[in-house]
């Protein structure tokens, strides 16, 4: 008589924006512990350096217009893996539930009977911007943050005039092609042209740039930087201290062009 194999687990473990030493130690007790290991693009080199050469850890990221694989095909191949009775540590850059689609990979675990772990990451907009110098938070300057993803199911998912207006940090992930819309529609919505604003490339890594300016010129910086993806966008007036706590990690100081507000 054959005995099934029990159930195995899965891991959904936030990596971080990127640093291995900002793991948590119950991911690293994930990792160390799986049958298999199914990563995402934005896990670094130095955290997939970590994985024990002995378990089997295979690529699942999406990098814009390249999808390794699809989502539903995706959460199909975790439960199958999980039915099998591997225990699995799915590995995503950041947090798994902050624009990581962590949520939709649980509830088809969840809804498969299967048992699922979260370990929560250091999101980017909080990692990246320690890094950098620029408290998401500041007496005086912001009492807020606020998360938006660029790449919602439609461009009129965002209430424009709401962030223009909120007074709150805003950090944009996935936002570096859109840098364009984001800026003209914050303008057009009646945040000033003078507002500071800063790339964050490659934050919590060993090439991190930092590139600052104005909202006016927002989309320029993207050229004149030659910025590349991973990057986020921060606006509003805490940029300004980056130049105070973290300035050797600054690429650009601010524009010197003289336009009113």
């Amino acid at each position: 008589m054959q005995v099934k194999k029990p159930t195995g687990k899965v891991s959904i473990v936030g990596a971080g924006p990127g640093d291995p030493d900002l793991l948590t130690v119950k991911a690293i007790r994930a990792i160390e512990t799986a049958d298999l290991i199914l990563f995402d693009h934005l896990v670094s080199e130095e955290i997939r350096d970590l994985f024990p050469p002995t378990v089997p850890a295979f690529y699942v990221g999406k990098k814009k217009g390249q999808h390794s694989i699809a989502q539903k095909d995706l959460n199909s191949l975790l439960v199958k893996k999980a039915l099998a009775g591997k225990n699995i540590c799915r590995v995503k850059g950041g947090d798994p539930y902050v624009f990581g689609r962590g949520g939709e990979e649980a509830l088809a675990l969840t809804q498969a009977g299967i048992t699922v772990e979260v370990v929560p990451g250091i999101t980017a907009a909080s990692g990246c911007t320690a890094y950098a110098g620029i408290p998401l938070t500041h007496r005086g300057l912001a009492q807020g943050c606020t998360f938006i993803t660029a790449h919602g199911e439609t461009e009129a998912d965002l209430n424009w005039n709401a962030l223009a207006n909120v007074r709150h940090t805003l950090v944009f992930y996935m936002g570096l092609s859109k840098a364009s819309w984001i800026q003209n529609s914050l303008l057009e919505h009646g945040m000033p042209r003078r507002t500071p604003v800063a790339f964050i490339e490659n934050g919590c890594r060993a090439d991190q740039r930092v590139m600052q300016g104005h909202l006016y010129e927002l989309a320029e910086l993207v050229d004149r930087y030659g910025i590349e993806s991973p990057a986020l966008i921060v606006v509003g007036d805490v940029v300004t201290l980056a130049a105070q706590l973290q300035p050797e990690f600054i690429h650009s100081q601010f524009s010197d062009r003289r336009l009113s507000a």
